[in-house]
């Protein structure tokens, strides 16, 4: 039996990647762009705008991320309060 690389549900993908892929779709679509749209540019407008999106992406999982910590942060000064 072989594991299917695409298959979304694969345990070995990292957690986060689902997020990144869409995160980068957003980024695409709000500038007018799609994956099918950048195989018009030239490679190098294509590059620019991959490497603006990943950016952008990696932003956006840092805030995620940020965002959980200060939550956990606060449920477990909670639960010390109430013991």
């Amino acid at each position: 039996m072989t594991a299917n690389l695409n298959d979304p549900m694969d345990p070995v993908e990292d957690r986060n990647a689902m997020l990144e892929k869409a995160l980068i779709e957003e980024y695409l679509k709000t500038n007018g762009h799609t994956q099918e749209s950048l195989k018009k540019l030239p490679p190098e407008q294509v590059k620019k705008i991959m490497q603006d999106a990943s950016q952008y992406a990696s932003l956006k999982l840092e805030e995620v991320e940020a965002r959980a910590n200060f939550v956990k942060g606060l449920q477990e000064g909670s639960a010390s309060l109430e013991k």
